[in-house]
């Protein structure tokens, strides 16, 4: 699109696209409001980062990012030693990840507002870890891992890492999400976790069955009120994780019962773990580096593209968000904390609690800090059953039947439930593996499969067509289609092909040739592509001659074309598989009325294509077309373009008025060679255009020449200076050089200037 989209903008056009069926093929407008994201912090420069961000703080948005911060503090206490206890790792390899997480991370991020910290996602991973190289060892591969995510994110691989399969995502975080839930429901029922969860499975009847004390209360009880505190009380600033386990410690205080609760170190800072090389052969420690380093990532970016969709701010930069959470996890490594990640419950959390900058994200690691130095002896009075009910929830809460109900809509949900499945059962690497497989099979499944429907929309008439991928393995079923046809009929095939490979192609023109000997007629036509007749000519290999998202319009071109039955497949195409995708568009637009801010005068050659070269849909252009884009003075004779100027200012109130000419425009060589005869019906129209050329034998310059004129001659209409006059109304003259598909900016002085560069 040209310019920028808006009111007064002499180029404004409502932003559109054209979409193919397959999820690039519909027209589907919109418009994008994403701002730029400010690049690489130069550096890496932690205080200097920090002292700019808080230094360019207004005292208004302080405010709103020292509540936010308060909030996501009294969340992340409870979770951070909830997930080191999950974990096997010390209690305080929790919170010295929520520290360097909302300092360090939050620093640094890419996703101003998304707030870092331990995750649960990673928490059967680190467990796995800590058993095979202890937790030193772990915290060392941590360090590392912090520093292959920062290679990623320099190498600017930060949207490669999206390129995983979302349901092999949120299937891998279901599973780790059960793998919790069935570890840490045997500590709310005051026993201990199995080392799988195949064995947390078995022994959960007998679990349930024992005697447990207070334990089974204290962990009842936080999981009602996570659950019912949410729906009772719909403030922030009293989060439900919170007041659970606030709850469930004076439960037990109260009830003086001798219960296991949280056990951190007297002197935090002389107990830290130092990071240690595992003494392990280098192939384990490396699969174990590369697994934290990529999951961490892919939680981080999803969590980051989660987060902006619930702000209007500026958009997350991922490379860099890469690069902050490297340098958070090979502090909290070497710091002896667990790997780091963007945390979306945390994140959203903030984004409600009316955060405005990253300084929230660095204030609750701060908050963080300040109450284990000073307050730890008030987190040791926390029972460890209620921690545990915490991950429960977190843990259930993790396989959401929302994304359930989305993936079984888009029939995904086979690829999700082998990874879930896969995950619980095996490991986080088999089970993402067995999802990643599933979700390659299904794909090529689906670039295989092709649709074939007949019908007989006449007497010995009969269509087929067939739609999608035409390759050698359909063959079998479209020749048993192609043979049920009656002998001796007229047959007519669509095919609207995203690929034909040489084996269907064989099939379809033996088919072909073997019919028409017996009798019948048959009559190929393409839409969208022209895969067939490149193949009848040897040019099978060769790319798409058009991409399909430009939709129908596109299968005009082509030697093969027949263009008697062209337009006919063409309406067909359009009602089949773009119509049910525009109709609620188009009836919003019949109900409401149109209400375009665009005048569009251009040139009646079958070459323009004006939604297409300003991509705009239904509603956005009220279009004037005739033969050399003219529009005649106020005082001439012609009134049909001035009856639609009127209409277009006076009645729709449109505030840009365009002028767009064209490379090669038969009109006007037909006035720079003056041979058009002036009593013929193109004479007379002709010299309504009133335009001069300066050097006839130069036809770019007259084309430019023209518009240029045409804008003059658009001031002589009354209603459109009373316009431009009031500031309502803003005259454009814009060049199309067809060859090139590029749109030009006309100046006053006859000037051209590329639309983008």
């Amino acid at each position: 699109m040209f310019g920028q989209v808006g009111r007064g903008n002499p180029a404004a056009v409502h932003a559109a696209r054209w979409a193919t069926p397959s999820g690039a093929a519909l027209p589907t407008w919109w418009r994008s409001s994403r701002s730029h994201t400010p690049g690489y912090v130069t550096g890496c420069n932690f205080s200097l980062t920090l002292r700019r961000y808080l230094s360019g703080m207004s005292l208004k948005t302080f405010r709103h990012d020292l509540a936010a911060s308060i909030v996501v503090f009294l969340i992340a206490i409870p979770l951070s030693l909830g997930i080191a206890a999950a974990s096997g790792a010390p209690l305080l390899a929790g919170l010295i990840a929520a520290v360097v997480g909302g300092i360090v991370a939050g620093a640094l991020s890419g996703a101003p507002l998304q707030v870092s910290g331990p995750a649960a996602g990673l928490t059967v991973i680190v467990a796995g870890t800590i058993v095979e190289f202890g937790f030193a060892g772990t915290a060392a591969i941590v360090a590392v891992a912090g520093g292959v995510q920062i290679l990623l994110g320099v190498t600017r691989l930060g949207r490669a890492a999206l390129a995983l399969s979302p349901a092999v995502v949120h299937g891998m975080l279901a599973g780790i999400g059960l793998v919790i839930a069935l570890s840490q429901i045997h500590v709310v029922l005051g026993g201990a976790p199995q080392s799988s969860a195949w064995a947390n499975l078995r022994d959960l009847p007998g679990q349930i069955a024992g005697h447990h004390g207070v334990s089974v209360l204290l962990g009842a009880l936080t999981i009602a009120l996570l659950l019912i505190w949410p729906r009772l009380v719909r403030t922030t600033l009293l989060p439900a994780a919170l007041i659970a386990v606030v709850a469930a410690t004076v439960v037990a205080t109260a009830l003086g019962v001798d219960v296991q609760r949280v056990d951190l170190p007297a002197e935090p800072l002389s107990e830290l773990t130092t990071a240690r090389w595992p003494e392990a052969p280098l192939r384990e420690i490396t699969v174990a580096v590369i697994t934290i380093a990529l999951v961490a990532s892919v939680e981080s970016l999803l969590s980051a593209v989660a987060v902006d969709r619930m702000h209007d701010g500026p958009r997350a930069n991922l490379n860099r968000e890469l690069i902050a959470q490297g340098a958070a996890n090979a502090v909290s490594g070497t710091l002896g904390g667990l790997p780091v990640t963007g945390v979306i419950v945390r994140s959203s959390t903030n984004v409600t609690a009316g955060a405005r900058t990253r300084a929230s994200a660095i204030l609750h690691g701060v908050w963080i800090a300040v109450f284990v130095l000073l307050c730890a002896a008030v987190l040791e009075m926390i029972p460890m059953a209620a921690l545990a009910a915490v991950l429960v929830v977190v843990g259930l809460r993790l396989v959401s039947l929302a994304q359930i109900r989305t993936y079984a809509r888009h029939r995904e949900l086979p690829v999700y439930l082998i990874t879930a499945a896969g995950v619980t059962a095996t490991d986080l690497l088999t089970g993402v593996g067995l999802g990643m497989a599933a979700a390659v099979l299904f794909m090529l499944w689906r670039l295989a499969r092709c649709e074939i429907r007949t019908t007989q929309p006449a007497p010995d008439t009969w269509l087929v067509s067939i739609s999608g991928t035409l390759a050698f393995i359909a063959s079998g079923r479209l020749i048993r289609g192609l043979t049920a046809l009656p002998a001796a009929q007229r047959v007519e095939i669509e095919l609207h092909l995203d690929y034909l490979d040489h084996g269907a192609y064989e099939t379809l023109r033996d088919w072909q040739q073997s019919y028409t000997r017996t009798g019948g007629d048959v009559h190929i036509s393409e839409v969208h592509d022209s895969w067939f007749h490149r193949a009848t000519s040897d040019r099978l290999g060769a790319g798409k001659s058009t991409p399909r998202f430009l939709g129908s319009w596109s299968r005009w071109q082509g030697a093969n074309r027949d263009r008697q039955h062209a337009m006919a497949a063409g309406i067909r195409e359009f009602e089949r598989s773009v119509a049910p995708l525009v109709r609620p568009e188009l009836a919003e637009l019949t109900h409401s009325g149109q209400a375009p801010d665009q005048l569009f005068i251009t040139c009646a050659d079958s070459r323009l294509v004006p939604n297409l070269i300003t991509a705009s849909g239904p509603g956005d252009l009220f279009c004037v077309r005739n033969v050399g884009n003219i529009v005649p003075a106020h005082d001439a004779l012609d009134t049909s373009v001035a009856a639609a100027i009127d209409y277009a200012i006076v009645v729709l109130g449109v505030t840009t008025i365009t002028v767009c000419g064209h490379s090669g425009c038969s009109a006007v060589r037909a006035l720079m060679s003056g041979t058009t005869d002036t009593d013929s019906a193109l004479g007379r129209w002709l010299a309504h255009s009133g335009v001069h050329f300066d050097d006839p034998t130069d036809e770019q310059a007259c084309c430019t020449a023209n518009i240029t004129q045409q804008l003059a001659n658009l001031r002589t209409h009354p209603t459109v200076n009373d316009a431009v006059a009031a500031g309502r109304l803003t005259l454009t003259g814009m060049y199309f050089d067809v060859a090139q598909a590029r749109m030009y900016a006309v100046d006053p002085n006859r000037r051209r200037h590329p639309i983008s560069t």
